[in-house]
């Protein structure tokens, strides 16, 4: 494989000289894992393999255990290529050349025409886009598109396309189109018209040719070996200036839905040429400022001396003033028999930290709630009331106001917990929310955190939208470092669930809504035993949820997860757990041994229940996961360590 590579520059400093052609060429005349340089060069995601037997890119992976419906891959050129000039706006010219074959297998998932034929499908695309870690929907987005994308996610696509989705608009289920930002076809083409029948297990070739400048576009398609002399099947005017970006990705998607085929990438060789401007050469020589910097820092140097004389003097005399002032003053003071008060000056106060927690006024807070508006409020529960606040910075936090009631009924002491609130906001971590400060005046006591934009975790789980298991995994791993690292400061969070895990803007983890900690040594000896115990229960707990897709609390007439979840481990059907609404883009594997991790740390303490750093070695796959007993616990954990009661799951026996 040859590959050449110049960056260009696209700043502006100094004046611009002759535009120059930026050539890139990749050339792949197979796909073999012996190939050393393809492991760097090429990068696979989602169902994606390269075959030795047959020299190629599969999408998907046929030896992947169960069916192959609802899968989706992408085999993407791992380095960024130029394709769009900024200075001139000019996208760049290209040629591509590629064979494929898809192949249709005798499954239960594919039916037969009347003819006898198998039915099969997706399709496969040639991709232009931004990244090369995003896999793409499975079905008819060919694993082009994701809907967690954003809407101005930029990409290019040729599609061929085996299954007609009218809603797409195909003209039917043996087509070609072009993709620009979106799955709906720009221009849709019968492959039939130039006698192609994309899944009749034929190589076919494919040439594509851009010409940036003219911002035209030119497609070819016949069965391998009949040469670039094929009929066009598409030429045409495209503009792809808006749908580009400086550096782009290139490669295959492919994906298959209801109906399932193999889609086998045999060899591709892709050429780029990009305009680029180069700069002209300055006439100013680096002698020519050295020289420059030693004669104007001896010019200062003479300037400065006799100043420099001056200001010593000055200063020799200022100092014999302030000693004889001192002198006199202390021999007046020895004479004198005044009572007169010393006044001190003011201490002043040193500048804080613009991160560290602080004490801020009810009246700090009361601007920020607009005075406690309920427009502003964001939740509630028994002990609570938490509002979205904007400081008089422009900075948007969470401000939770604990309710008087809550310490009398529980009888929590004030003072005490004004520490645990203290002791939390000390501690940083990047799965943790910061506490930005507090609030005691006028008897209330408040708390102040940052906002999270993305909301709450159970939101994500229980609401509209569906998180992808990559990121439903991620959380999991956020949620147990954070943990991790409270227990190693000998702290527990006592309010571990999912509507206390949050999202950031990058969707990452991060724990807040403390159920407030206490140390071991402010607590009682049965306390201090059991928080870090109960954080782990809720944690496997929080694990199922995320897995299942539902909450812990049962609807009426529904059976409560986590009994669920134990009886499904009784027959062996754990996988029957998974939320089905992420698809198949999900590694059932994975997803069942962090099943395993979560039915771990509901055990008894006694019984087998793991520590968070063990969770975080299981996850790891750093450290084997003990075997589950094959039946469920008699009780699941006989004391809540947030009331002192038990209630809800953390006490409650099997029915």
């Amino acid at each position: 494989m040859l590959v050449s590579n110049f960056v260009a520059s696209s700043d502006n400093k100094g004046p611009i000289g002759p535009v120059i052609n930026v050539t890139k060429h990749i050339s792949f005349q197979d796909f073999n894992s012996n190939n050393l340089r393809l492991k760097q060069d090429l990068t696979l995601l989602g169902s994606a393999i390269v075959s030795d037997e047959k020299t190629s890119v599969q999408i998907p992976d046929p030896e992947q255990q169960g069916d192959l419906k609802h899968l989706a891959g992408r085999a993407i050129y791992s380095s960024p290529i130029r394709f769009f000039d900024l200075p001139s706006q000019t996208p760049a010219s290209f040629e591509t050349t590629f064979s494929f074959q898809f192949e249709v297998k005798s499954n239960s998932s594919n039916e037969t025409s009347d003819v006898g034929k198998l039915i099969g499908g997706s399709g496969l695309t040639f991709i232009i886009v931004p990244d090369e870690i995003t896999v793409g929907r499975s079905g008819p987005w060919l694993g082009m598109l994701n809907d967690l994308c954003d809407d101005d996610y930029k990409t290019v696509a040729i599609e061929f396309d085996t299954r007609q989705n009218p809603e797409f608009g195909d003209p039917n289920d043996n087509h070609l189109g072009i993709n620009l930002g979106s799955i709906v076809s720009t221009a849709a083409i019968n492959a039939s018209d130039v006698g192609v029948q994309l899944n009749d297990g034929s190589i076919h070739r494919v040439w594509i040719s851009y010409d940036g400048r003219k911002r035209f576009i030119d497609i070819r398609l016949a069965p391998d070996g009949r040469g670039f002399t094929s009929k066009s099947v598409y030429s045409g005017s495209l503009d792809l200036s808006p749908y580009l970006n400086e550096y782009m990705f290139v490669g295959f998607s492919a994906a298959t839905g209801n109906h399932t085929q193999i889609h086998n990438i045999l060899s591709w060789n892709f050429t780029s040429i990009s305009q680029a401007s180069l700069r002209i050469p300055t006439t100013e020589t680096c002698q020519d400022k050295i020289m420059l910097q030693n004669n104007t820092q001896a010019e200062i140097a003479h300037r400065k001396t006799p100043n420099s004389f001056f200001i010593f003097l000055a200063v020799v005399i200022l100092l014999v003033i302030v000693l004889i002032n001192l002198y006199f003053s202390s021999y007046r003071g020895d004479d004198d028999n005044s009572n007169e008060t010393i006044i001190l000056p003011e201490k002043k106060q040193r500048p804080r930290p613009p991160n560290k927690a602080r004490r801020f006024t009810i009246a700090e807070i009361a601007t920020a709630t607009r005075n406690f508006s309920e427009l502003q409020i964001l939740g509630s529960d028994e002990k609570s009331v938490t509002y979205k606040a904007t400081m008089l910075n422009g900075c948007n936090v969470v401000v939770k106001r604990f309710l008087t009631q809550f310490f009398n009924t529980h009888g929590f002491e004030k003072r005490q917990f004004h520490k645990e609130i203290k002791a939390i906001s000390k501690i940083r971590h990047p799965n943790l929310v910061p506490i930005r400060g507090w609030c005691y005046d006028n008897q209330e006591t408040i708390v102040v955190y940052d906002y999270i934009p993305n909301g709450s975790l159970d939101k994500w789980l229980f609401g509209v939208g569906v998180l992808p298991w990559t990121r439903r995994f991620k959380v999991v791993k956020d949620l147990a470092e954070s943990l991790v690292h409270l227990h190693s400061k000998q702290l527990a969070h006592k309010n571990v669930k999912s509507s206390s895990v949050f999202l950031d803007v990058s969707f990452r983890a991060v724990v807040g809504d403390f159920g407030f900690v206490l140390t071991s040594t402010g607590s009682t000896r049965f306390e201090s035993m059991v928080s870090q115990t109960a954080d782990v229960f809720e944690f496997g707990v929080v694990v199922l949820e995320i897995i299942a897709g539902r909450s812990r609390k049962s609807n009426p007439g529904e059976r409560d997860l986590l009994d669920l979840a134990w009886a499904m481990h009784e027959v062996q059907q754990k996988e029957t757990l998974v939320d089905r609404r992420m698809g198949a883009v999900v590694n059932l594997d994975q997803a069942v041994r962090a099943l395993d991790i979560g039915l771990l740390c509901t055990l008894n303490e006694n019984k087998g229940r793991p520590t968070m750093e063990e969770v975080v070695e299981f996850l790891n796959m750093e450290k084997p996961i003990p075997e589950l007993p094959p039946g469920r616990p008699v009780c699941l954990f006989p004391y809540s360590s947030t009331t002192g009661l038990c209630s809800g799951y953390a006490c409650t026996a099997f029915k």
